[in-house]
């Protein structure tokens, strides 16, 4: 369990970092396949999933002759792609708008649920070489379509910035000057 909450609290810290990385870089688009790039739930499932795939480095070197690793692998990634949208437009369901208090704490929580559930799968007796096969196939399709989806976002809701309204790379909104925008370009003095 130790585990579990170290690697837990790196990819948080990693994560949280990736939400602001794309302004500290000037709006570099290299960094921007890894980074949030605007406030879509896309960008935010993104900067879940950077953390987890460079934790690969680790837990591949770590696990990787487990012969559950892949599949432990592919749920600790598809973890945030389902279960982020689901609290958000869950409780977004309900609430009718955005909570940033419920946004940021289910951010941690299916960080944490990723970990565990690799870690679960991990410790588990081995699954068959085929069902092993396929999830490393999975985890593959996942980071090509990671990429992809930052460059070529989808018109679908989930890509869709709540602030510009446009998609992947055209919706950045410069998170550091909104002060600035919202008072006609004066900072306040």
């Amino acid at each position: 369990m130790a585990e579990v909450i170290i690697t837990t609290i790196i990819i948080s810290l990693v994560g949280t970092a990736a939400h602001f990385l794309y302004d500290f870089t000037k709006q570099n688009k290299f960094i921007g396949l890894f980074a949030a790039v605007n406030e879509s739930t896309w960008e935010h499932i993104k900067i879940a999933l950077t953390p987890i795939l460079l934790c690969g480095l680790y837990d591949g070197f770590v696990y990787g002759q487990n012969p559950n690793y892949f599949l432990a692998k592919l749920v600790s990634i598809m973890t945030p792609v389902i279960a982020i949208p689901c609290i958000f437009y869950g409780y977004k369901s309900i609430s009718k708008k955005p909570i940033l208090a419920i946004d940021i704490s289910s951010f941690y929580l299916v960080i944490f649920l990723s970990q565990f559930l690799f870690k679960v799968i991990i410790d588990a007796p081995a699954v068959l070489y085929v069902f092993e096969y396929l999830a490393c196939v999975g985890v593959f399709v996942v980071f090509g379509a990671y990429s992809v989806l930052t460059l070529m976002p989808l018109k679908l809701f989930i890509f869709k910035d709540p602030i510009s309204h446009k998609y992947g790379f055209r919706a950045h909104t410069d998170k550091f000057n909104i002060f600035k925008k919202k008072n006609g370009g004066k900072n306040g003095n």
